[in-house]
């Protein structure tokens, strides 16, 4: 498939056999190159180029650097800084990695580049998760930046984790093609008061966190159809007294892609459960709300919203 003029692959196959401009290495941010993809890289293109990478090392978790390539096929080795030497990594560490990783190979001036599972190896990250947050960021990217990259291949060594990343990138990417087109995509999220207090839900997809009850507008919804719908489908509430609360627009508030979100107040009917898309629900009262890490911007619109009590 592709994203403007970048062709998206994903191949089963070995990083350190690809004749291409630049392959990524998933890295700590020091440069050595102990195991996993790392090791591997090292093994077949030889120690020079872990003596190059300590060289431009140490860098910030989540930027990249490069070096050459060795004695690989390859013209280089974008390091993608997913750790410290912790080996420990996260969503952001993931997403901020692929991200500058593409970035340096613009500069690089490289017309194709292949990726492993960014922090699956050494790091432990969830195989789906991982290929989710490299999606929307390589979507992201090559929306928003002039970019000379021909094209992205995701490579992975065993079926399942090919059969995981053609799952988690190009039905995904085929997924929001399809269904988001161009762009600012229309979203709704809900601040449902119960006498308990709000109704958070914990997200089962990147960006991961607590979040309020929203989604994406569907074709023919209004604002106020599509706000019911997806609590219903998150919480299993019918929303009652549903007023506008205020519009964000910042083109940052979802790391994912650029979106234009209308939130409302509403009492509820039911009894509030986890739907299919939460990983959790819980009823908190306000004084508790602070606590919580949220994805988006939803730290901000539960301030503003407590601001007016």
């Amino acid at each position: 498939m592709k994203i403007k003029n970048t062709e998206i692959k994903v191949v089963l196959g070995d990083i350190t056999d690809f004749e291409v401009d630049a392959i990524v290495n998933a890295a700590n941010n020091r440069g050595v190159m102990g195991g996993g993809v790392a090791a591997a890289i090292k093994k077949k293109g030889g120690k020079i180029i872990e003596e190059e990478a300590i060289k431009k090392c140490p860098i910030e978790i989540g930027e990249a650097t490069f070096t050459s390539a060795g004695n690989l096929k390859a013209k280089y080795v974008i390091h993608a800084a997913t750790m410290g030497i912790d080996y420990k990594t996260d969503e952001t560490k993931i997403r901020n990695s692929c991200r500058n990783s593409l970035r340096v190979a613009d500069e690089l001036k490289v017309n194709s580049v292949v990726f492993p599972a960014l922090g699956c190896g050494t790091g432990g990250f969830p195989l789906l998760a991982s290929a989710k947050i490299m999606a929307q960021e390589i979507w992201r990217y090559l929306r928003e930046e002039k970019s000379g990259i021909k094209e992205v291949i995701f490579c992975l060594y065993n079926k399942e984790a090919y059969e995981t990343f053609n799952q988690g990138v190009i039905k995904y990417l085929e997924h929001i093609l399809y269904k988001l087109q161009n762009g600012p995509f229309t979203t709704v999220d809900a601040l449902i008061e119960l006498p308990e207090g709000i109704v958070i839900i914990q997200r089962s997809n990147p960006p991961f966190g607590w979040a309020l009850p929203g989604g994406f507008v569907d074709y023919g919804e209004s604002l106020e159809e599509a706000v019911k719908r997806e609590a219903k489908e998150e919480t299993g509430l019918d929303l009652t007294e549903i007023r506008q609360f205020h519009t964000y627009s910042d083109p940052k508030r979802d790391p994912r892609f650029h979106t234009i979100g209308t939130v409302f107040i509403a009492k509820a009917k039911g009894k509030p459960q986890a739907g299919d898309d939460a990983a959790g629900l819980k009823v908190v009262s306000l004084n508790d709300l602070k606590k919580y890490e949220f994805a988006f911007d939803h730290k901000k619109i539960i301030e503003d919203y407590l601001k007016l009590l």
